[in-house]
């Protein structure tokens, strides 16, 4: 490991304090995000009774530090309301868990700071900071240029491999090289923790270049025309060899065009509907060997051997991963690997590739209902709230709108997947925020005679 990394890790808090008297609040929370997620380390060094001292809980401390100093009226005007429910059930369910299964009330602690840091402080600070249209706008952005930032990085390790993080840090993150290679060449990891999560970071940047430049939200950004830096990302991303990714993108734009075209949410419901069938079949244990088969015989003729092999391997792991969870079906089996699988010679024969069977395993049902709901909860309100589909290409309302698909995306990600990103946890937050205290927009003459809408209701209705 380089000497590099304490530096950079230990530099972060002081930075994200200099972000702070350097730029607006707001943004310097956005920066301070974007930037630790994408270069910092994929590192940790143990503190005694708390969460290891990560990238992210470098950031969340840095800010919260920040804000008592500089921002401190913030914490005052802060008022909960009923969408934190189940972000604040999800942090505090590891408590339950560990004393429901004897491991005492000092690892349920543990196990809760350590979901509190990885999850609630980024919806924390989404809350806190973003619950607005303009906070969301430059979250949206700098989502986009974050993935600007990636490109020839991207397009480097596609080409040499993924070995930027060992020139940079000093190691590997991924120890299984096997899975960088893709589709005859390399899926880029530079500094994240696998190509999964830097393929599903593409895909958000790719989505929202898309509809912030047919909104007319941008341009140009960084002095270029949107018509050539939209293109490069999107160019980029197919490099990432995601085929998972490729499909998150195709069904973001569609319910985006679909919402625009026929002034409908139900693309997006149906989506929010699926994740939610999804995780029902899954707890109770529908999806037989019979299902499995089935769905392989159909994802063999329509994709290739190979994907339906890698899903079947991972249904057949959930399969059994399911089985032993529902013996502690409320609150899961803790932590410790205790809801992994073992055979009679004490091996793990085991694989948990998807967040959702790990936070059933380790938390119950009320695990994965309140991480589920945390996630999907602000994009299903967003659906009735005052910012219907024929206004989701209005200038002030395009980036909620991509951002609450790209959180559903994400969750959508997380049934198959398990690559927490928590700047897409920060924009859960923001629409939280946003969907409970909606703003009034105002429409320009031409915006309503485009969109046909009523003279009664040329203004969203007052908070």
């Amino acid at each position: 490991m380089s000497p590099l990394v304490p530096l950079v890790l230990f530099g972060w808090i002081p930075t994200v304090l200099y972000f702070f008297v350097r730029y607006p609040p707001r943004r310097a929370v956005i920066t301070s995000f974007v930037v630790a997620w994408l270069f910092l380390p994929q590192a940790g060094y143990p503190l005694p009774g708390l969460p290891d001292y990560t990238k992210m809980s470098a950031t969340c401390y840095g800010i919260l530090l920040a804000t008592f100093i500089y921002d401190s009226g913030r914490f005052r005007a802060f008022r909960p309301g009923w969408l934190d429910s189940p972000m604040l059930i999800w942090c505090l369910s590891p408590m339950a868990s560990s004393i429901t299964n004897d491991l005492g009330a000092y690892d349920g602690f543990s196990a809760s700071m350590e979901q509190v840091v990885t999850w609630g402080l980024p919806y924390f600070l989404g809350r806190l900071y973003l619950g607005n249209l303009v906070g969301l706008k430059q979250l949206a952005i700098a989502i986009f240029a974050g993935g600007l930032a990636y490109v020839p990085f991207c397009l480097l390790e596609s080409r040499i491999s993924p070995q930027l993080h060992r020139l940079v840090y000093g190691f590997h993150v991924n120890a299984d090289f096997s899975q960088t290679m893709r589709m005859g060449g390399y899926r880029p990891t530079v500094f994240m923790v696998h190509g999964l999560a830097v393929g599903a970071w593409m895909m958000a940047a790719s989505l929202i270049g898309i509809w912030l430049w047919h909104a007319g939200v941008l341009k140009q950004f960084w002095g270029k025309p949107m018509k050539w830096l939209v293109p490069t990302v999107l160019f980029t991303f197919i490099n990432c060899r995601s085929t998972g990714a490729y499909l998150l993108l195709v069904m973001g734009l569609g319910i985006l065009f679909a919402g625009k075209k026929i002034r409908s949410t139900l693309p997006l419901l149906v989506l929010i509907a699926f994740i939610g069938g999804y995780l029902y079949l899954g707890v109770s244990g529908a999806i037989t060997p019979e299902k499995r088969a089935q769905v392989n015989t159909t994802l063999t003729k329509t994709l290739n051997a190979e994907r339906a092999q890698s899903l079947d391997f991972r249904l057949a792991n959930e399969e059994i991963l399911g089985e032993k969870a529902r013996e502690k079906m409320v609150f899961g089996w803790g932590g410790w690997g205790r809801a992994r699988v073992y055979d009679d010679y004490g091996k793990d024969i085991s694989v948990t590739d998807s967040l959702w069977i790990i936070a059933f395993g380790n938390q119950g049902i009320i695990g994965v209902i309140s991480l589920f709901s945390s996630i999907l909860l602000p994009s299903l309100c967003f659906c009735f709230s005052r910012y219907p589909p024929r206004t989701w290409k209005h200038p002030a309302i395009a980036p909620v709108a991509c951002l609450t698909v790209v959180s559903t995306l994400f969750a959508l990600d997380c049934v198959l997947n398990a690559m927490i990103n928590p700047v897409f946890t920060l924009a859960c937050g923001g629409i939280a925020g946003l969907v409970m205290n909606p703003q009034p927009v105002k429409l320009t003459q031409k915006q309503v005679i485009a969109k046909g809408i009523a003279p009664s209701k040329r203004l969203t209705p007052q908070r």
